[in-house]
């Protein structure tokens, strides 16, 4: 036996050496700009060459200087993080195009370190600009008056028409709430079922959601399959991946009686781990899909949305209703419920509990991998994504009720809308504070979470 624990922790202390100087030789490489694409929109995206774009820094000194590539693409990356604009030369484009926003220059933006965002100018015949005089950011501006579009340079999304004045605003940030809450609830409801089952709080979780994007990536642009293919292969990827888990690690942790504490401490390595073993794989930067990267919004009355939002809606949905037949109304649902009840009691009612973890696992990773392959369609993926959406995760179960797949749900679709409402009134950089200001509200007046069973402590 000492022998065996000698060579686990060897293993390990070697495996994280590896991993660690992978990381700082990805960190020793991160580069910093901005990138874009030049299309034609009025042309059917073609791409547009030849170019020149500019950055220039707070003091307007001119930094780097670059040329459209044959497929439209460019890149200028900066020496240091700070804030930058990018200018595209008008005297460059090709005769009869214009920037269809009337904009030929960013606002001074933000760069962080590693990071190369998205500065986009949409290519077009007209320009659709209802007033000279809006020198507003387009990326800030959640509702756009008829016939005008913008372009979001966070996620690429061009937004066209509809949705205009106060009722429109509103009708916007609720969708996307309700759009954003039901990507935190795929994941949510893995970790909550989880814990119930279990009793581990989960912090590798976040993870979990950007194996998702990036076996995504990985499948779609690696290997060329187009993402309505990638995305279902991912998922069932990251529900294997969450078997071979429980099967090789969790499972031999319960097996030996590892307290839950030391388990929940060991989820926290077995996160830095995955975590920096994705970025020495992937990169630092942000990486896009071939597909879908940009789309122009639909009006739908009260809101707009894209395709892919939609879409993503939809699959969500689905997933959702899914799970909730499954635990009501098949037998495996009443076992993993029997066993989140009361697990000893399961055991001694013939039902295998350790198979119905590895179920709750196997579900869980699947669900993770759904919810960071759909939130890559817009933000791109990265190797901290699920890192950063993992205290939201966490608050939406806790808000819901702990060990419960429907207040998870539920949770999740209040933190999505309350973060995107708080936006009216405090930076889009401190949205997700507005999301645990009610966290915090609701469990002072329901301390057991919306829907989660009151316990007699004594």
């Amino acid at each position: 036996m000492r022998r065996f624990a000698i060579s686990l922790c060897a293993f390990i202390g070697t495996l994280f050496v590896l991993v660690g100087l992978g990381a700082s030789a990805a960190w020793a490489q991160e580069e910093q700009g901005f990138k874009g694409v030049l299309e034609n929109k009025d042309a059917g995206d073609e791409p547009v060459s030849g170019v020149t774009l500019t950055v220039f820094d707070a003091d307007d000194k001119e930094v780097a200087s670059t040329e459209s590539a044959d497929d439209g693409s460019w890149e200028l990356l900066v020496p240091e993080p700070g804030e930058y604009r990018v200018e595209l030369d008008v005297s460059t484009l090709p005769d009869g195009l214009v920037v269809r926003t009337g904009r030929n220059a960013t606002d001074l933006l933000r760069v962080d370190a590693g990071n190369v965002r998205n500065a986009l100018f949409p290519l077009g015949t007209t320009v659709n600009q209802p007033d000279d005089s809006d020198t507003a950011d387009p990326s800030s501006q959640s509702t756009t008056p008829e016939d005008e579009c913008v372009v979001d340079e966070e996620t690429g999304e061009e937004i066209c028409g509809g949705g205009s004045g106060v009722l429109g605003m509103w009708g916007n940030i609720i969708y996307n709430g309700l759009h954003f809450g039901l990507i935190i609830g795929l994941a949510a409801v893995g970790l909550s079922l989880i814990f119930g089952t279990m009793g581990l709080t989960n912090f590798s979780h976040g993870e979990l959601v950007t194996l998702g994007g990036a076996f995504t990536y990985i499948i779609n642009v690696s290997f060329g399959l187009p993402v309505l293919v990638a995305l279902p292969a991912a998922v069932i990827l990251g529900g294997l991946f969450g078997w071979v888990q429980d099967r090789y690690f969790w499972g031999w942790l319960r097996r030996r009686r590892t307290g839950l504490v030391t388990m929940m401490i060991i989820s926290i390595g077995v996160a830095l781990m995955l975590r920096y073993l994705i970025n020495y794989i992937m990169g630092p930067n942000t990486e896009r899909y071939t597909d879908f990267v940009r789309q122009s919004s639909i009006d739908l009355g009260l809101f707009q949305a894209t395709p892919k939002k939609l879409i993503v809606d939809a699959i969500a949905i689905v997933a959702v209703v899914t799970v909730g037949i499954v635990l009501m109304y098949t037998r495996a649902g009443k076992a993993i419920r029997a066993v989140a009840d009361n697990p000893s009691l399961a055991a001694a009612s013939g039902i295998n509990v350790d198979q119905v973890i590895r179920w709750v696992w196997t579900a869980g990773g699947a669900l993770a991998a759904l919810a960071g392959a759909s939130l890559a369609l817009e933000r791109g993926v990265k190797f901290d994504m699920g890192m950063q959406l993992l205290l939201l995760i966490f608050a939406a179960v806790v808000l819901g009720g702990l060990g419960t797949a429907f207040g998870a749900i539920l949770g999740a679709l209040i933190i999505g809308v309350f973060t995107q409402i708080s936006t009216i009134w405090i930076e889009p950089q401190l949205k997700y504070v507005g999301g645990l200001a009610v966290l915090i509200v609701v469990l002072l007046i329901r301390p057991q979470g919306i829907l989660g069973r009151r316990e007699r402590i004594g």
